[in-house]
Formats: structure tokens, C-alpha cells, sequence
């Protein structure tokens, strides 16, 4: 049978982190407490861990679960299907990175997730933004990278929900997204990583999910 979330088909390489380092300890950490249920435990800094460090981790994590996820409609969201990267019809993403493109310009949803994914992975492995050893101090602006990848990565999801939700209704696959998404939601709360103007795209989708736990 048809698994609409290949565990091995991603958009692009998954990013791994090293094994005997600290934040490896706290990708486990991670796992296991998400591995509990409670998303909003999951996403909570552990007791006397570094925040940065935190941060970094869960970049990683999200980037490779929004990399999966998106790598699983390729089929679905092509120039054709989808020409304009949006959220409905309100909502319009343009991409910039300030090198390349250094204005803002139209391309297709595929496309801007490609770009997407490269711009996030150059800085991921970039040891002056994202170091993997502890004796190499994180930048002081390092919150507003994280922000700015978040606030991305958010509109990967309102694409997807937007655009290829149906889809993924008719697969089966709803819950699986939801918990992703939720999980994703909880931390950006957690952390303020995203603006509530940017995530008016899913209020709808959001006040569901999250009604049952009273936060919305």
C-alpha cells in the first residue's frame, strides 16, 4: 500500500547531527519526550540546557520533518499545479535571500521550497551560524536566523494544508500531518519565533488542532 509519508523519500538530504556531541544528546532528549505525547512538554528547554543550543536542535529536526513531508507531494505540487507559491488566494510568498535575489520575485511553489530548503541547509552548515561543538560560540544575533527559518518553513505548511490538504484527507494521512504541524505551532509559541500576523494563514487550522488543549 501507498504510504503518502515515505520515511525514506525526502525533498532534499536529510541533515543529520553528530553522534558524542551535545546537542546529539539533546536531539535524543527530543525524540524522547515527544515520544510521551505531550507536545507541549516536548517543546519546553530541558532544566539548565542552553536555549541557543535548544534552538538549534529543533531547527535541524523541523527542517528534516518539513523536508520529508514536502518531499512526499512532489508528485502533487508542480509548476502546472501550483505556479505561484500561496496559502489560498490571500496569500502570496515571494522569495528573496538577499543574494541572488535580492528583490522579492514571483516563482512557483516548487520551486520556492527548493530555494528554501538550500538557503536553510547553507546555514545549517554553516559552523559560524549553526557550530556543532560546543567550544564555538553561537552568533548573539543567533534568534533572529532561527526566526527568519521558522517564519519560512511556517509557509511550507500553509502551502501544504492551503493547497494539498485534500489530497492528504484522501490517503489518510490527516492526523500525521496535524501532529507535525502542532508540534511545529507549539514550539514557535514556545519561543516566539514567528509573528501572529505571519500565521494568520492557518488561524482556522490552528484554533482546531489546538482546541483541546485549551491554547489557541
Amino acid at each position: 500500500m501507498f504510504s503518502f509519508f515515505d520515511k525514506n523519500k525526502t525533498f532534499r538530504a536529510k541533515k543529520t547531527i553528530q553522534k558524542g556531541t551535545k546537542q546529539y544528546e539533546m536531539h535524543k532528549h527530543a525524540k524522547a519526550t515527544l515520544g510521551s505525547g505531550n507536545l507541549k512538554a516536548a517543546v519546553a528547554l530541558p532544566p539548565k540546557e542552553d536555549v541557543n543550543e535548544w534552538l538549534a536542535v529543533n531547527t535541524v529536526d523541523f527542517f528534516n520533518q518539513i523536508n520529508l513531508l514536502y518531499g512526499s507531494i512532489t508528485e502533487f505540487c508542480s509548476k502546472d499545479t501550483c505556479p505561484v507559491m500561496s496559502a489560498g488566494s490571500k496569500y502570496e510568498y515571494h522569495w528573496a535571500d538577499g543574494v541572488r535575489y535580492k528583490k522579492p520575485v514571483r516563482v512557483s511553489a516548487p520551486e520556492y521550497v527548493d530555494l528554501l530548503m538550500s538557503w536553510v541547509q547553507k546555514q545549517l552548515d554553516d559552523e559560524t551560524i549553526f557550530p556543532s561543538t560546543v567550544d564555538v560560540p553561537f552568533p548573539k544575533d543567533f534568534k533572529n536566523y532561527v526566526k527568519n527559518i521558522f517564519r519560512r518553513l511556517f509557509r511550507v505548511y500553509a502551502h501544504i494544508y492551503h493547497h494539498h490538504f485534500e489530497k492528504i484527507v484522501s490517503l489518510g494521512e490527516e492526523a500525521h500531518l496535524n501532529t507535525c504541524f502542532k508540534h511545529f505551532y507549539y514550539f514557535i509559541m514556545e519561543f516566539e519565533l514567528v509573528d501572529q500576523r505571519e500565521m494568520a494563514a492557518l488561524q482556522t487550522v490552528i484554533s482546531t488542532i489546538t482546541a483541546k488543549d485549551g491554547r489557541k
